[in-house]
């Protein structure tokens, strides 16, 4: 597969170091481009569900990945979620190529755009609330890893994949009144503040759309996940696509293997303001 080189990539939600995790298909991708900046919008390792007994070689080559990534030029951003908040406390790094932020502001071809995870709009991620979010969270891993085994055996039978987790989504009016709000809500703020698009993960669903309001309209953005849809969004020819991971696409891409050592990285000091003027 010929390798693409969108200007922008946004990545979130891999949850590295669960189950659910679709490592080796990010493996595949990561190889397959090279950005000018990357993106992480948070949940990228799964701080909730972390276990020295179950991180795997595919996991850790995600973050090989990564690093010769940035060894090769791409500028990486790292917005923190909620599943990876223990780097909250690190938030302001700038080192080389690479930036660990909270949320970010860019101009990308004269628009401002606004990137953040997105859990700041759920309450179900702090307080008291904050260990059924992760009771949910390992039932959701479950969940994952259970609807694997039975589309293993679908394909085998020549049947059609099926999401559990997309059906109950779709199927249970609260979760989908939810996600509607989250959009809402993360639009108004985004139009109140002027800005041209706002660009969020945490809710697992891949998303392009206007939004218009009384008081203005925006571009809402969701990168999706790497446990059920596989997307990524990407900026290139003056817009926003997203992309989804096929794999007869990767037929032919080589068994992934271990990296015998990390990339070579030439650190740096770099204070350049996060502002990116005329990409293209």
């Amino acid at each position: 597969m010929q390798k693409r080189n969108p200007d922008v990539v946004v990545l979130s939600d891999v949850h590295l170091g669960t189950y659910g995790c679709h490592a080796k298909e990010l493996v595949n991708y990561l190889r397959s481009i090279t950005p000018g900046l990357l993106i992480l919008n948070g949940d990228i390792i799964d701080g909730w569900q972390f276990s020295k007994r179950y991180f795997p070689a595919t996991h850790l080559q995600v973050i090989k990945e990564i690093l010769n990534l940035l060894s090769k030029g791409t500028r990486v951003i790292y917005v923190t979620g909620n599943h990876d908040e223990m780097l909250r406390r690190y938030s302001g790094i700038d080192i080389g190529n690479f930036q660990l932020v909270d949320k970010l502001v860019m101009e990308i071809d004269g628009k401002m755009t606004w990137i953040f995870h997105g859990d700041v709009f759920d309450n179900t991620t702090k307080g008291g609330a904050k260990i059924i979010a992760k009771l949910g969270g390992l039932g959701y891993d479950w969940l994952i890893l259970c609807n694997r085994f039975i589309n293993w055996f679908m394909k085998k039978a020549g049947r059609q994949k099926i999401s559990f987790s997309k059906k109950i989504k779709g199927g249970v009016k609260k979760a989908v009144a939810w996600i509607s709000d989250f959009e809402e809500t993360a639009a108004e703020l985004a139009i109140e503040k002027k800005y041209d698009y706002v660009i969020c993960g945490h809710i697992h669903q891949p998303q392009i759309k206007e939004i218009i309001s009384t008081n203005g309209k925006v571009i809402y953005l969701n990168s999706g996940d790497w446990v059920e849809n596989l997307t990524a969004l990407e900026y290139f020819s003056d817009q926003w696509q997203i992309y989804q991971y096929k794999e007869e696409d990767y037929a032919s891409a080589p068994i992934i293997k271990m990296d015998k050592r990390p990339p070579e990285l030439n650190v740096l000091t770099d204070i350049t303001a996060l502002y990116i003027n005329s990409i293209s």
